[in-house]
């Protein structure tokens, strides 16, 4: 610690005195800015669990129009649709004042050397959004008397502002995504999927 009798040695002009004291409140501006700082662990464990992927008795291409086919059945929107890749989204309002939209993707590869057995992977994330009120005003000048800033409300003052964002980890919403493509699998001959991106 500095002593009080060195710091005075220091101070042997005004100048040096105010660079010392500024010297010594800036680090403890840094110090105290630091204290802040939070650290978070790394949210990933990398674990063996099959939540995301799934085998299957067929090609890829297969596997990933059965997959598209159970998107469009629970009322999802597709952005891609491909022989390996399949995107879509759904949007959701639970509340008047709260909007979720998921996005679903599935990856589609072969799993054997013919490609008759394939591995879908399957990643869904979910992005929470909740609706913002802004006040808009209007300034009015009015000579010898200044401004007058008057606030008003307009239909165009409302935006969702997002809140969150997260991939969905739960194993029952893969677990039944996955029965889905099984059953739309099992249910019909599908042919080969042509690339349907918009």
């Amino acid at each position: 610690m500095v002593s009080l009798l060195s710091i005075r040695q220091r101070c042997a002009s005004a100048w040096a005195c105010a660079a010392w004291a500024g010297a010594l409140g800036m680090a403890l501006l840094l110090l105290g800015c630091s204290s802040d700082t939070k650290v978070l662990a790394p949210q990933e464990k990398f674990g063996s669990v099959s939540t995301y992927s799934r085998l299957f008795d067929a090609t890829p291409a297969q596997t990933c129009e059965a997959a598209r086919r159970a998107l469009l059945s629970q009322g999802y929107v597709i952005n891609t649709a491909n022989a390996d890749l399949v995107t879509g989204q759904k949007n959701f309002q639970p509340e008047a004042d709260v909007h979720v939209q998921v996005m679903i993707r599935i990856v589609c590869v072969p799993d054997s050397v013919d490609a008759s057995v394939s591995l879908g992977f399957v990643t869904a994330l979910q992005d929470s959004y909740t609706l913002k009120k802004s006040n808009n005003s209007a300034s009015l000048g009015v000579g010898g008397v200044g401004s007058v800033s008057l606030p008003f409300m307009t239909g165009g003052g409302e935006s969702l502002v997002k809140v969150g964002s997260q991939t969905i980890a739960e194993n029952n919403f893969y677990d039944n995504f996955f029965d889905l493509v099984r059953r739309f699998l099992l249910s019909s001959d599908l042919p080969p999927t042509q690339d349907k991106s918009n």
